[in-house]
């Protein structure tokens, strides 16, 4: 009875200190949204549908503008931009900041290079499972990478902003391999 009670105890410890999080699977289709977004201080809707009809999509997640990791985090999408529009992709950020936030963060810290996306009813956090876990009201740093059919062909979750930009490049680069025409 000992063992089962200590056991029991472990398996409730593990799970709070393991991370938890559920982003949408690989293979999955992902969820079609519009919603204002800011690029350069200007706003607009944004579509995801549109988006898609040009290429790849980058959807990155971030706690809330003018953070340390997220401002971090958007100077190295903004660096390198260039990098994602060479393999055809667009990126997009998204937080549950409003947009008036967003237009100076668009200018600032992502240098007026690629749109951030106002999600103050965290429906858009919902439907890709980017909730922090921890606290509810932001969203977590989660980002995806959508084929231009609509499917997840990436997603990496992590609260540390430096290696997203990296990953999602990397996957990218993976996915034009194989899709050459």
């Amino acid at each position: 009875m000992r063992n089962y009670i200590v056991l029991g105890l472990l398996l409730v410890l593990a799970s709070l200190t393991t991370p938890a999080y559920s982003a949408l699977n690989i293979g999955s289709m992902a969820p079609n949204f519009v919603t204002q977004a800011s690029l350069g201080g200007k706003v607009f809707t944004y579509s995801l549908a549109d988006a898609l009809k040009k290429g790849p999509v980058v959807l990155y997640f971030y706690p809330a503008a003018f953070t340390k990791g997220c401002t971090i985090e958007a100077h190295d999408f903004a660096e390198a931009i260039e990098k994602y529009h060479e393999l055809g992709a667009t990126v997009i950020g998204v937080s549950h900041d409003d947009i008036e936030k967003l237009n100076k963060f668009s200018v600032s810290e992502c240098r007026n290079k690629f749109p951030v996306a106002a999600d103050s009813d965290q429906s858009i956090m919902k439907l890709y499972d980017a909730i922090l876990t921890a606290k509810p009201e932001y969203a977590n740093r989660t980002s995806y990478l959508i084929s231009p059919d609509g499917e997840i062909i990436y997603s990496y979750t992590d609260l540390q902003p430096d290696k997203h930009v990296e990953n999602t490049l990397d996957a990218l680069r993976k996915w034009k391999e194989k899709h050459k025409h």
